[in-house]
C-alpha cells in the first residue's frame, strides 16, 4: 500500500515536470516553425450583431517569418492576431515568459492551460492564454488580449494539415466594441444595418474560417506579398 502511496507521488510529480510550460510551447512552435510558406482557400463567415457581412471564398497566403497575404474579391475579414501574428509572438521565444495554469477539458481532450506573458512593454500583447494538447502538441483554444483589439477567444479544429499546425477550421469571438478591422478591408466593406433588436447590447461577434486545398512548404516568391 506504502509503495503504491510512494508510485501515486512519484508519477504525479512526473508528470507535472512533464508538463513544463516552456517546453509546452516550445513543441507548439516547433511544429508551427515546419511551415515555411503555405497557401489556403478560405470560406469566411462573418457573424457580427446589428451588422449583415455577406459570406466570402478568400486565398490566404504565408511565409514565413512574417508574411502574409489575402485575396479576396469581397470582404475578407480575417483577425490577424489569430493567424500570422499569433504565430510570429511565440516564435520569439525571448520575448515572453510562461506559467503554467491548471488543465481543463476541450472535448474529450485534457489541455494545459499556458499563460504567456510579454516581457517587452511596448508590446501591444497584454497576455496570451493557451489551451495545448500536450500528446499532440497543438493548441485547441487561444485568448489574446490586446491594447488595440480587446480579447480575441480561438477555437481551433485540426485534419489532415495537423502535423502542421494548420487547422481545417477556427472560430473566432470577438469584442465587438473593441475589434478594429484592417484599413484595406474596411474601405470596401459593404454593410447593412440592421434595425434594433433586443439583443442590441451584444458585446460578442464570431468569424468562422474554413480552410481547404492547403498547398504546405512548396515555395513562395517574395514578390507575390509586395503591394500592387
Amino acid at each position: 500500500m506504502k509503495f503504491f502511496f510512494l508510485f501515486t507521488v512519484l508519477f504525479s510529480a512526473w508528470l507535472n515536470y512533464a508538463q513544463d510550460p516552456n517546453e509546452l510551447v516550445q513543441s507548439v512552435r516547433l511544429k508551427l516553425e515546419k511551415v515555411k510558406d503555405y497557401t489556403s482557400d478560405v470560406h469566411i463567415k462573418a457573424l457580427v450583431p446589428m451588422i449583415k457581412i455577406d459570406e466570402v471564398d478568400a486565398k490566404v497566403l504565408y511565409k514565413q517569418p512574417n508574411q502574409m497575404k489575402v485575396e479576396s474579391k469581397g470582404i475578407a475579414i480575417l483577425p490577424k492576431q489569430g493567424l500570422g501574428e499569433l504565430n510570429q509572438f511565440l516564435s520569439n521565444e525571448k520575448a515572453y515568459t510562461c506559467a503554467l495554469n491548471g488543465s481543463k477539458m476541450i472535448g474529450d481532450v485534457k489541455t494545459a492551460v499556458v499563460s504567456v506573458l510579454p516581457l517587452t512593454e511596448n508590446s501591444d500583447v497584454i497576455l496570451v492564454k493557451l489551451w495545448i494538447d500536450p500528446v499532440k502538441d497543438l493548441i485547441l483554444k487561444s485568448q489574446i488580449t490586446s491594447k488595440t483589439n480587446g480579447t480575441l477567444d480561438v477555437n481551433y479544429y485540426y485534419g489532415s494539415q495537423a502535423k502542421y499546425g494548420l487547422p481545417y477550421k477556427m472560430v473566432f469571438t470577438i469584442d465587438v466594441k473593441k475589434f478594429k478591422l484592417p484599413k484595406s478591408v474596411a474601405a470596401d466593406l459593404h454593410q447593412h444595418k440592421k434595425k434594433p433588436k433586443t439583443n442590441e447590447g451584444s458585446q460578442t461577434g464570431t468569424i468562422i474560417l474554413q480552410f481547404t486545398n492547403y498547398k504546405v512548404n512548396q515555395g513562395i516568391s517574395d514578390a507575390v506579398f509586395k503591394s500592387n
